[in-house]
């Protein structure tokens, strides 16, 4: 077979009895660097112009990303320039450091000093390959050849550094490919570069590790972190950074672990674009923190600008089950979950904890409107139905009606294949409950209460074909219900009646539903009006005229097959 797994060993899990990061919570945001635009651009088909990298760069500083890595300029001429710009133009707020990458090659360090010229402050980040395969197939070279490149590549950047005396320096070294990187080795890399950046005597230094391939699953890889902060030294006067890649799905995860394991920082991009499968995606991990009542400290209450500007820069679509930034992630078609969410909203109150059912954050909060919470299609029920119409239209239904209506929304799904908007559910219940058959128009009604109980005399109809009505009952539906049955033979048996005020005030509209049997055939309609009393009788005749309606039909059928 092609498809065969034994081709692949398992990764070896680090032999580690007193691991404490299992223990831990994440109370406090990491510090954010945001890579959108060096790795996230190496990784576009169609790299950035330097007018897209500037609107992505000032779309980053207005969500409060402090630390922003701008390119690699001595390997791209676009990314020198793009840095040219920024500086020249004093484009970068005085409390935000951008940060270059380049090799641990003297040229290359020397052209991106050139590049950083006039900064007030900037990070240099400097790296090279120790993974066990990188130095074995492609370098051909053993520990000590890896590790004398990284030395000599930590002094250039310090001898650099020094020629520019009006910059405020920070040094960032990444051993790439650490997670295929023995962990000894890793720690004695790490170690030699901060013996010659000595981040004792005052030099800021950020070690980074990368999961520059994500090689095993997230434990595995809080495991390797928690070691180097365990093994190296100066870990009290350096910053431990994280780049985890998404390989296996679990970048986010791999970063949140390494993060309890000890981590301080985090690199990644938004919605997580970079090479193979992605980059950590900066707005699902500080949108995680938010969800559980951390400050994530970047504001990303503007989404949908969020996804604008990063579709407009890389040319790639948002997936609309993008987590908090997709277009379908808060909106529920199933009808189960639509009546959790309906119920759970109604019963809320303003300042209340956030617990909502199925919906992790409250969506107005990263600028989604409610409208796109619920929307329906063929899988929906009565709990979506009847939100749609109370949130749009403020009619609400009683639970027998919201039932017997959802199958009439299922229906018109079915046959359409699609979703259904507010707008149709809106016909759909004018047309089957609100629509007054013709001839059945209440024009008014007198009710008046004697010891016998309750007489009615109503009339209905258009102009020049009014009919009066009169009857009597315990109440003013059968009172008005006897008068039917006198003039049209129809025995009448409420089964539901529910009146509902739309509104506040003495002159909000009513709405009346009523379910009834006449002549042994099930009616349902509904009625509007600006008082209870006239809704419901008209509800009652409209939902007569069906079975009188039907009746006659029935008869019409019978005498046409005679």
């Amino acid at each position: 077979m092609a498809f065969d797994h034994r081709k692949y060993a398992p990764f070896k899990p680090i032999a580690k009895k007193d691991r404490r990061w299992p223990d831990q919570t994440i109370d406090k945001a990491p510090d954010w660097c945001a890579v959108d635009l060096r790795d996230g651009n190496q990784a576009l088909v169609k790299p950035m112009t330097v007018a897209q990298k500037q609107r992505l760069f000032d779309l980053l500083v207005k969500l409060g990303f402090k630390e922003i890595e701008i390119g690699f300029p001595a390997a791209s001429q676009p990314d020198f320039d793009f840095c040219r710009k920024l500086i020249e133009e004093d484009r970068i707020p005085g409390d935000v450091k951008i940060q270059v990458l380049t090799q641990a090659r003297p040229e290359l360090i020397e052209r991106t000093y050139e590049a950083l010229a006039g900064a007030k402050q900037a990070i240099v980040h400097v790296y090279n390959s120790t993974s066990t395969v990188q130095r074995e197939q492609v370098f051909g070279l053993d520990r000590a050849g890896i590790r004398d490149i990284a030395i000599r590549g930590a002094k250039v950047v310090q001898d650099f550094a020094a020629k520019y005396p009006d910059t405020d320096w920070s040094f960032q070294y990444s051993p790439e490919s650490f997670t295929g990187t023995e962990l000894d080795f890793a720690a004695e890399v790490i170690d030699a570069v901060n013996d010659v950046w000595r981040p004792d005597q005052g030099q800021k230094v950020i070690i980074n590790l990368p999961a520059t391939v994500e090689m095993a699953m997230p434990n595995v890889f809080a495991d390797q972190v928690e070691w180097i902060c365990d093994n190296i030294r100066y870990r009290d006067d350096i910053r431990i950074s994280l780049h985890t890649h998404n390989d296996r799905g679990c970048a986010v995860a791999a970063a949140e672990l390494g993060v309890m394991a000890g981590a301080d920082r985090i690199e990644g991009t938004l919605m997580g674009n970079g090479e193979r499968t992605g980059n950590m995606d900066l707005v699902t991990m500080a949108m995680n923190l938010y969800s559980q009542g951390v400050d994530p400290e970047v504001d990303l209450s503007g989404m949908a600008e969020i996804t604008e500007v990063v579709e407009a820069c890389t040319e790639i679509s948002t997936h609309p089950r993008h987590p908090y930034a997709g277009e379908l992630v808060f909106t529920a078609f199933s009808g189960s979950h639509q009546d959790a969410i309906r119920k759970c909203l109604a019963r809320r109150k303003e300042g209340e904890t956030w617990n909502v059912a199925y919906l992790p954050i409250d969506p107005s909060d990263v600028g989604r409107r409610y409208e796109e919470v619920v929307r329906i299609n063929s899988q929906s029920g009565k709990g979506g139905v009847a939100y749609v119409l109370e949130r749009d239209y403020r009619i609400t239904l009683p639970r027998w009606l919201q039932i017997e209506f959802a199958k009439v929304v299922q229906r018109e799904a079915e046959t359409n294949g699609g979703e259904i908007d507010s707008d149709t559910i809106h016909r759909l219940f004018e047309e089957r409950y609100l629509k007054v058959p013709a001839g059945w128009a209440l024009r008014s009604y007198d009710l008046h209460r004697n010891e016998e109980g309750v007489g009615a005399m109503v009339s209905m109809g258009p102009d020049g074909d009014v009919v009066e009505l009169q009857g009597h009952g315990l109440g003013a539906v059968e009172a008005v219900s006897d008068a039917l049955n006198k003039r049209f033979g129809v025995a009448i048996a409420v089964e539901a009646y529910d009146e509902f005020a739309l509104g506040e005030g003495t002159n909000a509209n009513a709405l009346a539903c009523i379910r009834l049997t006449a002549n042994g055939q099930h009616c349902s309609a509904a009625a509007l009006a600006e008082d209870t009393t006239s809704a419901t009788l008209q509800a009652l005749f409209s939902a007569v005229a069906q079975a009188v309606g039907a009746a006659a039909q029935a008869k019409a059928e019978e005498a046409a097959e005679v």
